[in-house]
C-alpha cells in the first residue's frame, strides 16, 4: 500500500472538512450583514443585544438602505460613540421616560476636558434619534455633556437631554440638525456650538440662574441656532437666566414665537464680558409671549428680525 498517497488523500479530507466548518460558520455572519436592517436591543437580554454598543458592531457601513434599532426601555450604563461610517439608521427607543442612555464624565475627572465628557457622541450623518432620555448625571461638578454631535442631518425627536453644565455640545462647522419636541435641561451654557440647529416645539429648562445658549456660529455661516414655538421654564428658585451669551464672536441665536417664563432676565442677552462680542453677535427675537417676553428693556446691540424674515427661518 501506498502510504504517502494515502496521506496525502488523508490531509485533503481534513481540508476540505476545515473549509466546509468555516463557510457554515461564517453564513450567520453573512445573513446578518445582508438581512439584518432591523435590530432589537433589550437590557434584559431579550433583544438580538443587550447593549446599543454592541448593536452598532451589527450595521454595514455606508449602507444605501435603512436600518432601524429599536431600543426597548431600560437604563443603559454607556459612553456611546456613533462612529462616522454609519448612515440612514433610525435610533427609536421605546419609551423616552424609560429609555435610558447615561454615563457620568465630567471635565475636571482625570482632567478629560470638555470635549471627552459625553455620554452620546453622535460622529455619522442622516441619523434619527426618537424616543430616547440622553443623560449625563456627574451633577453639578462643571461641564458635563449628555450629548455631543459631529454629524450632519440629524434628527431627533420626542427625546430627553439631562445634564446641568454644557448638556448640549453641538459642532460641526456646517452641521444641520433639528429637535422636535424635545425636552432640554441645564445649568450654564447648556446649549452651545457652532452647529446649525433648528428647535421646534421643544421645553428649555433652566435649572440655575445663569446661560441657556453659547453659541459659536462662524463668520460664514449663516444660521446658528433657532427656537420656535419652545416654552422656557426654569426651577422654582430660578431667577435670572439670560437667553445666550457668545461663546466667540458672530454668534448666531434667535428666538421664534416662544413663550418665555419670569426667570429670563429683562436684558435677555449677555456679551460674556467683552464689548467687542457687541459688534459681531447675530441675537434675534421676535413673537415672544409670557412673563419674560419684554423686549422693551433687552439689550440694544441685540438684533430685530421682521415676521418675515423669520419666516425664511423655517427648515
Amino acid at each position: 500500500m501506498n502510504y504517502a498517497f494515502l496521506s496525502n488523500d488523508i490531509m485533503k479530507i481534513k481540508q476540505i472538512i476545515l473549509v466546509t466548518i468555516m463557510l457554515i460558520a461564517a453564513i450567520p455572519c453573512m445573513r446578518s450583514a445582508e438581512y439584518m436592517r432591523e435590530i432589537t436591543v433589550a437590557a434584559d437580554g431579550s433583544g438580538d443585544f443587550k447593549t446599543i454598543t454592541e448593536a452598532l458592531e451589527a450595521i454595514r457601513a455606508y449602507m444605501d438602505y435603512r436600518v432601524t434599532v429599536n431600543i426597548k426601555n431600560g437604563e443603559y450604563h454607556e459612553k456611546l460613540v456613533i462612529p462616522s461610517w454609519l448612515e440612514n439608521v433610525d435610533f427609536i427607543g421605546e419609551d423616552p421616560e424609560k429609555t435610558i442612555i447615561t454615563y457620568n464624565d465630567y471635565a475636571k475627572l482625570d482632567n478629560m476636558g470638555t470635549f471627552r465628557t459625553y455620554t452620546v457622541r453622535v460622529d455619522g450623518c442622516d441619523l434619527t434619534f426618537k424616543n430616547l432620555t440622553f443623560r449625563n448625571n456627574s451633577g453639578r461638578v462643571g461641564q458635563a455633556v449628555a450629548l455631543h454631535t459631529e454629524g450632519d442631518n440629524l434628527k431627533f425627536e420626542n427625546c430627553r437631554f439631562l445634564g446641568d453644565q454644557d448638556t448640549l455640545f453641538l459642532a460641526g462647522h456646517d452641521s444641520e440638525l433639528e429637535f422636535d419636541n424635545c425636552y432640554i435641561e441645564g445649568t450654564t451654557d447648556f446649549i452651545f456650538g457652532p452647529a446649525t440647529a433648528w428647535f421646534d416645539n421643544c421645553q428649555i429648562h433652566s435649572k440655575a440662574d445663569s446661560y441657556i445658549t453659547a453659541a459659536s456660529t462662524p463668520k460664514d455661516v449663516e444660521v446658528g441656532f433657532v427656537f420656535r414655538n419652545c416654552n422656557l421654564t426654569a426651577a422654582p428658585d430660578v431667577k435670572k437666566v439670560y437667553l445666550g451669551r457668545p461663546w466667540r464672536p458672530y454668534a448666531y441665536t434667535a428666538f421664534i414665537d416662544c413663550e418665555m417664563g419670569g426667570h429670563i432676565t429683562p436684558a435677555g442677552w449677555d456679551n460674556w464680558r467683552n464689548a467687542e462680542n457687541e459688534k459681531t453677535a447675530r441675537y434675534f427675537e421676535t413673537g415672544s409671549k409670557g412673563p419674560g417676553a419684554d423686549l422693551s428693556k433687552r439689550v440694544t446691540w441685540a438684533k430685530k428680525i421682521s415676521a418675515k424674515d423669520a419666516e425664511k427661518l423655517k427648515k
